[in-house]
């Protein structure tokens, strides 16, 4: 009786005179709560009746089940009826959760939905953000597209005097640099830049080749037998073309390059003021990128990995 009185918390206590009440209704007060006035007498003996239906009643349950039986607390005070409260029968705090969950599993639950919420949206971030960036690479590929850059076919003789054309390069990416032999420090100096992305690229089987070309824009002295010479010094695969100078003109317009022969000393050495650039072709053929001398080799690797993730074949017969 004591220990269930403990667990609900029913209070007796004195009050002032008011109509006796019922059996009925001091059931209800038990149950649900609430304020009456009873005979002392009458009051004990139907609490002595619940304790023992209660008792016999609890003694054939375990766990938390137990708890439920009705038990109150009395409390002495003057001779007068007694006032019966209830405030807070069958009732359970929301913030205790279910029955016989522990704060710790609660905590663990609130922590997993928190982080599957916080995973999706960052998915869902990094899913707009790459494709925004897709659509971008694929509009500056229609934008170089319409711009006719390095569109035009070209028929130049490679180092080996074999006739070639932009036709036979097409399925491969490819690094060109137009540049003379005769350059003192500056071709040699972005063409061993570009030999060493190929390098670096060459090192991911992941990727493909990547095809380098070195174009002369002084036909004049760049001759078969000299590009020969000249590409030896920088890479294995570097391909060395040359042509008669209508041919070079032809090669270099269609990548916009700017070229002009200096005047002649009196050794009859002339240097050749052209265009300083590396341009990326992709595999369909059309010029995608350039990278001119503040452009060092990774940045230079790294932003041909990007075009080859992002690739697009702009014609039918491209790979």
């Amino acid at each position: 009786m004591l220990r269930s009185c403990r667990r609900l918390g029913f209070l007796l206590a004195s009050g002032t005179h008011l109509k006796p009440a019922s059996d009925g209704q001091v059931r209800r007060v038990l149950t649900q709560g609430g304020c009456i006035s009873a005979q002392r007498g009458r009051l004990r003996a139907f609490l002595s009746q619940s304790s023992s239906s209660s008792s016999s009643s609890s003694s054939s349950r375990s766990g938390p089940d137990a708890s439920s039986s009705i038990g109150v607390r009395l409390f002495a005070g003057t001779g007068g009826p007694i006032c019966l409260t209830s405030p807070c029968t069958g009732r359970r705090a929301f913030s205790q959760g279910p029955a016989g969950s522990s704060p710790g599993i609660r905590l663990r639950t609130r922590l997993g939905v928190t982080l599957l919420i916080g995973a999706g949206i960052l998915g869902a971030w990094w899913y707009v953000r790459s494709e925004k960036q897709l659509k971008h690479r694929l509009q500056r590929l229609e934008q170089l597209k319409q711009a006719a850059v390095g569109q035009g076919d070209f028929h130049l003789l490679d180092h080996t005097g074999r006739r070639r054309s932009k036709r036979d390069f097409r399925g491969r990416w490819v690094l060109l640099y137009f540049g003379f032999t005769h350059c003192p420090d500056i071709c040699p100096e972005e063409l061993e830049k570009l030999c060493g992305v190929v390098r670096e690229l060459e090192r991911d089987p992941a990727l493909p080749p990547v095809q380098p070309l070195f174009v002369s824009v002084d036909p004049e002295r760049d001759d078969v037998p000299a590009m020969a010479r000249y590409v030896s010094d920088f890479h294995p695969r570097l391909l060395g073309l040359t042509g008669s100078p209508e041919e070079v003109r032809e090669a270099g317009r269609a990548y916009r390059v700017y070229c002009s022969a200096g005047p002649k000393d009196e050794d009859g050495d002339y240097i050749v003021d052209h265009t300083v650039l590396i341009y990326l072709l992709s595999p369909d053929g059309l010029f995608l990128d350039y990278y001119n001398r503040t452009k060092d080799e990774t940045q230079i690797a790294d932003s041909v990995r990007k075009h080859m993730k992002a690739h697009r074949a702009l014609f039918p017969d491209s790979p």
